[in-house]
């Protein structure tokens, strides 16, 4: 796959895994999630960096993922930590980092000039390992933009990282998610512009399946392209919410069939179903079908 289009991939699902424990690593493709993100920060202690840079390589070099993607998040820049998460990341072939606690774009330059490096020093194709960026902050949500194009040949995209935005906004947790309103829009409008990918935050109340449904349509109908979560039990549903239906595949397929044969005839504005329709509703529509075709269940011919 050209790096191009490992760029714009299907990620609906990306699930955290401690790459500190081996028993996780080793089968967790058989979940299928879209993408696996191998935790070096948040879930591995401080005295156990080490032994879990050892087993992440380890995973890296022996297991096939069967072609579920594998990001590593590895610790902020603040930490001593992040530059040999990196090597060692490149060094077992890693499809991509995730910067934690990611603020300004001279962070993700910083990040990639390391990448470059370990590339050169491991062998492996330059530009061939991805980025993403955490962003955890009021000060990241502000530079999201230029976060977005900080590397264009590598950026997959962003992700806002709830419980550290929470902490610094100073707000509580809401069913309704209104503390996350603003942070959420801002980030998704700075991806939208730049052209990259955005992805939603973790749900941890494994407990709570509806209001996990609930947060997942909702970002759906934001327009965020897939969410973190922590179980494979959370897969299903995520999945189903991102993946188009029947009904929405059919309807993309006349319109944009109607369009190109409005267009071929010289007509630019017309109603099919009673609704007026344009040009401008193809884009949407090719969309609803690149997904179907991505997450396997379009078998038209567009």
């Amino acid at each position: 796959m050209s790096i191009d289009k490992r760029l714009k991939r299907l990620r609906r699902s990306m699930m955290f895994l401690n790459a500190q424990r081996p028993g996780l690593l080793k089968d967790a493709y058989v979940y299928r999630p879209d993408c696996l993100l191998l935790d070096l920060e948040d879930a591995v202690a401080e005295n156990q960096k080490d032994a879990a840079r050892f087993s992440l390589y380890n995973a890296l070099k022996s297991v096939d993922y069967r072609g579920v993607e594998r990001i590593v998040r590895i610790n902020a820049l603040d930490t001593p930590h992040w530059q040999e998460d990196i090597r060692v990341s490149v060094a077992g072939g890693a499809d991509g980092i995730r910067i934690a606690k990611c603020e300004t774009a001279e962070d993700v330059k910083t990040v990639v000039k390391h990448i470059e490096k370990a590339e050169e020093e491991f062998g492996r194709e330059l530009g061939s390992t991805l980025v993403m960026a955490a962003l955890e902050s009021p000060l990241a949500i502000i530079n999201a933009y230029a976060i977005c194009t900080a590397c264009p040949r590598r950026m997959i995209g962003v992700a806002i990282s709830g419980g550290d935005y929470r902490k610094s906004m100073q707000a509580e947790f809401s069913p309704d998610g209104i503390e996350m309103a603003a942070g959420r829009s801002n980030m998704l409008i700075a991806a939208r512009a730049a052209g990259v990918q955005c992805f939603d935050t973790v749900f941890t109340d494994l407990d709570d399946m509806e209001g996990f449904r609930r947060e997942v349509i909702m970002v759906k109908k934001m327009g965020f392209d897939g969410k973190s979560i922590i179980s494979p039990r959370q897969i299903a549903i995520v999945h189903e919410v991102f993946t188009p239906t029947d009904r929405e595949i059919r309807e993309a397929e006349r319109i944009v069939r109607t369009v190109r044969e409005q267009a071929a005839q010289g007509i630019g504005v017309f109603t099919l179903d009673g609704k007026m329709l344009d040009i401008a509703f193809v884009p949407g529509a090719e969309r609803v079908i690149e997904l179907a075709k991505a997450s396997g269940v379009y078998e038209g011919d567009l």
